[in-house]
């Protein structure tokens, strides 16, 4: 399967452009479970040596984006069951302490802001495309994270979507859905009343809503 084609951002270095667009890829689903890569095929499409491959493999298995397996194959996580759950509690943990500690700063500017995003979430829906679906998901909750100023709780929960991506997408692509979370409208409304423990509610129920269908 040949890996989705962008443009590498020319003023990092190589290995951190690669990084930057696979990390990317991953997280959006734009790679299925069990996706093998190689740095051979890496190096060819991406334009790039066999070193800033390496390297950009190593840093996105690390991060738990990338499986290696005994006999050095490299491919995106194929998640049990169990997996799943441990990812959904650590999201239904952390998340939904990141948006309260957003609430205080969610000025009208950001709900406005995350309300266009849910009408780009129902388009994608709409349009049955599941990686775009996926991308306007985490963007509405990225946005509200920012605001949290909490890097730290940031950086492990989207850890935590980079190993969930590729299933995340199996999972829109199966349910076929064409409505966008009725949880973003009830985090909105949240947001707007200054509804610390709605809110903290409807990001929990918005968070593992969706994994639940994969441990079904």
């Amino acid at each position: 399967m040949t890996l989705p084609s962008r443009p590498l951002d020319p003023g990092l270095a190589a290995h951190d452009r690669l990084y930057r667009t696979l990390r990317q890829q991953i997280m959006h689903g734009e790679l299925p479970p069990g996706q093998a890569l190689t740095l051979r095929g890496l190096a060819a499409q991406f334009g790039v040596s066999m070193t800033p491959a390496r390297e950009a493999l190593r840093r996105l298995a690390a991060e738990g984006a990338l499986t290696l397996s005994a006999s050095g194959r490299v491919s995106t996580p194929e998640l049990t069951s169990e997996r799943i759950e441990e990812l959904a509690a650590l999201r239904a943990l952390l998340e939904p302490e990141l948006a309260s500690r957003a609430l205080p700063r969610a000025h009208v500017a950001l709900i406005e802001r995350m309300q266009a995003i849910t009408v780009a979430n129902h388009e994608a829906a709409m349009r049955r495309d599941a990686v775009a679906y996926l991308r306007t998901n985490l963007e509405f909750h990225r946005m509200l994270y920012l605001r949290a100023q909490a890097p730290a709780i940031l950086a492990v929960v989207e850890t935590v979507w980079l190993q969930l991506g590729p299933t995340m997408r199996m999972l829109y692509a199966r349910l076929n859905r064409k409505d966008p979370p009725q949880h973003h409208r009830l985090i909105i409304a949240a947001l707007k009343a200054g509804d610390e423990p709605g809110l903290r509610l409807a990001v929990r129920a918005d968070v593992t809503q969706g994994l639940r269908h994969l441990t079904n």
